[in-house]
């Protein structure tokens, strides 16, 4: 259901989300579309993509689709640049796409495999942020958000690339709301949970699904979060 336009929380906010072409960054799209966000899609699947647009628009919503692979650094600086051009600022930035990597001993993971983990878990979010940040600071209200995970508090054996990378994602993140404190940026951490996505499918196969949350059930702490009213800087916020 559409908020009503007096009640939308993000009413004329442009708002780019990663991994949005399913799981928890598609709902995040929605709802954001739904509160009045213009919302830009980045994945790489065209037909999730495309999916995603289609429930944005049937809610009344908006969004421009860019397919697209975030190992693909210089796209992300190009991107950058087209939406300086069209909308000469960013109000939210969501980063949510992450891979899980392999469920094994550390000495067995081979090198290509940890690369590309880390280079969409930690280096794709630092060119983010490199790229996006000056958008960020030309909205009257920037806020950014990345999605980590309770793993990173606790040793996992075999869960090394990802909790890793998450680990690093932390202080990378930590470290930029630092160095926005004193500006109108906002940046935290969302930790959404034991959710139902294919990722959680991957790592707990044995798992009942029906026993998991679902991905809309996490949407209220991103728009918390997005939100220009949003004082919190360099936080963990765990959904319940």
């Amino acid at each position: 259901m559409t908020a009503p336009a007096a009640t939308k929380r993000l009413a004329g906010r442009v708002a780019l989300v990663t991994g949005a072409s399913r799981g928890i960054g598609r709902a995040v799209a929605r709802r954001f579309a739904t509160e009045g966000a213009h919302v830009i899609l980045v994945a790489r699947t065209v037909g999730g993509l495309e999916e995603a647009d289609d429930e944005i628009k049937a809610l009344g919503g908006t969004a421009t689709l860019v397919p697209m692979d975030l190992t693909d650094f210089p796209a992300i600086d190009r991107l950058g640049a087209a939406v300086h051009q069209r909308f000469k600022r960013l109000d939210v930035l969501v980063g949510n796409a992450g891979l899980l990597g392999p469920l094994s001993p550390l000495g067995h993971i081979q090198p290509a495999v940890w690369d590309q983990v880390m280079a969409v878990n930690v280096t794709a979010n630092w060119r983010l942020i490199r790229s996006f940040d000056p958008l960020l600071r030309a909205s009257d209200a920037g806020r950014a958000m990345f999605v980590t995970t309770g793993a990173v508090s606790r040793r996992r054996a075999y869960w090394g690339a990802y909790v890793v990378t998450k680990a690093a994602l932390e202080m990378l993140v930590s470290v930029y709301a630092d160095e926005v404190a004193e500006t109108k940026v906002r940046v935290n951490l969302i930790n959404p949970g034991g959710t139902r996505t294919e990722m959680r499918a991957q790592a707990f196969p044995g798992e009942d699904p029906t026993m998991v949350k679902l991905p809309d059930s996490v949407t209220e702490d991103f728009v918390r979060l997005a939100e220009p009213a949003c004082t919190m800087n360099g936080e963990t916020v765990h959904v319940r």
